[in-house]
């Protein structure tokens, strides 16, 4: 398993999902440079909400990078951390952060003005507003307020073969007498409107919306691209870096703004009317998450998928989806699929060497005491752990108190002192070796040496 499946930064990710675009604009038969040039134009933010401008040349130059090395290519190349400023005064600096913490509306060109009118400027310098507030980011000072943009990019789109595009979107309901939470998030077909898959929690989440996404690509092949609004199991890192890993492009609808995937939304109404809402105080039903996916795929199954939909010329879903010519690209294997379905997290060992998960101890190698490690955990898995160390995928077992209890203590993790190692000389080694001579020399002959310290000389007697 490569190490570039395993560890994705997040800078990666930001930039996968810009290409991400410009594939699925690509795809839709759209020129290169014009493709570039939309998503310049868009407006794009981070994980972190912050706003970013990429240029053309910086997008073209992503998209090549991609092309030809893939999404290890779009790892940043490493640099040396700048705490603060290199080009602005300490005296400035400080001055800046202390305005714009008490007037946090004032904007940098402001605030540089106020330090121009009170000397700490000269009136022929020139100060870049840009490194001004790469300084107060780096500071952890807040700069700007993030709000809905009115010229957002809100055209509909439509894409001609099937699995080119697929949406996905999740609809809550209550189920059972005692109307327990529940959604489903439900994945479709762009062309065809057909149904893929259903899959119902408890909550919306990424390990719900991967375990969704598995059974779609295992049952119906790989898609181009996967369209999703901006809801917090799709929004994870966990999902950028498994469609990363998969090659697909996943492309986020504008916030609050459910008109722009109007297909999964007009699906989610059709849903609720004829099957979610008898679903509600109904006895019948059983709210286990297992058996209303059972019972929600069913319905996609004989009764959605069979239905004459106005969209697609009155063809059933199911009659678009069969007649279209565009072949499906299964995956090469189950291991090579499940191999990219990983779900990373990070926890801090007790001084024991024991981290949690959901309830149950797992024991770590010796050595990883008060450290932050990152586990792995397959999705399709949800029992079996794993220490991300070195590259290394290190399996996890629960902790055995019994066993722990007989078992022999092992070295620590400086292990078992070599054997030939020289003794310590301590002072009170040295002070005896003054004290006493030895009673060998260094050959190992008897050297007739005084075993008394300190003795006392004998005088001749003369008779």
């Amino acid at each position: 398993m490569a190490s570039n499946f395993l560890s994705i930064s997040t800078e990666a990710l930001f930039r996968y999902q810009l290409v991400s675009v410009i594939r699925t604009l690509l795809l839709a038969g759209v020129g290169r440079s014009e493709a570039i040039g939309q998503v310049a134009a868009m407006q794009h933010c981070d994980q972190s909400l912050r706003r970013r401008h990429p240029s053309p040349r910086t997008l073209r130059r992503w998209l090549k990078a991609f092309e030809s090395g893939g999404l290890q290519a779009l790892e940043p190349e490493p640099r040396p951390r700048i705490e603060a400023s290199l080009v602005l005064k300490p005296k400035l600096l400080d001055y800046l952060v202390l305005e714009k913490e008490s007037d946090e509306k004032a904007s940098v060109p402001e605030l540089l003005r106020r330090a121009r009118a009170l000397g700490l400027i000269a009136p022929d310098e020139t100060i870049d507003r840009t490194s001004v507030w790469r300084a107060l980011r780096r500071l952890a000072v807040p700069t700007t307020r993030l709000g809905r943009l009115a010229q957002a990019d809100m055209r509909r789109f439509a894409y001609p073969q099937r699995m080119m595009m697929v949406l996905s979107d999740g609809k809550h309901f209550r189920a059972g007498v005692d109307r327990l939470k529940r959604v489903a998030l439900t994945f479709l077909d762009d062309a065809s409107r057909y149904g893929l898959h259903t899959v119902v929690g408890t909550s919306e989440n990424p390990p719900l919306f991967l375990e969704g996404l598995h059974a779609v690509i295992r049952r119906h092949g790989l898609m181009s691209a996967l369209f999703l609004d901006r809801g917090p199991g799709f929004i994870a890192d966990d999902t950028h870096a498994v469609t990363a890993r998969l090659g697909i492009a996943l492309i986020h609808g504008t916030r609050r703004y459910p008109e722009g995937h109007g297909k999964i939304e007009r699906f989610n109404q059709t849903q609720l009317a004829q099957l979610l809402r008898g679903l509600d105080r109904n006895p019948e039903v059983d709210p286990d998450p297992a058996a209303l996916t059972l019972r929600l795929g069913h319905w996609l199954d004989t009764t959605y998928n069979r239905t004459p939909h106005e969209g697609i010329g009155l063809l059933t879903p199911e009659q678009r989806w069969a007649h279209d010519p565009r072949p499906l690209q299964f995956p090469e294997s189950s291991d090579w699929l499940d191999g990219r379905f990983l779900l990373t997290f990070s926890r801090t060992a007790s001084k024991d060497n024991i981290v949690s998960y959901e309830g149950v101890a797992y024991e770590l190698p010796i050595g990883h005491a008060g450290r932050k490690v990152t586990l792995v955990r397959p999705v399709r898995q949800p029992d079996v752990l794993f220490l991300l160390e070195d590259n290394r995928l290190i399996r996890l077992h629960p902790v055995d108190l019994v066993a722990n209890a007989y078992a022999r203590r092992g070295p620590g993790p400086g292990g078992t002192p070599p054997t030939s190692a020289a003794p310590v000389m301590t002072s009170a080694s040295l002070h005896f070796d003054a004290a006493f001579e030895p009673l060998v020399d260094p050959a190992g002959n008897y050297a007739g040496g005084s075993t008394e310290p300190n003795p006392v000389p004998q005088e001749d007697s003369h008779e």
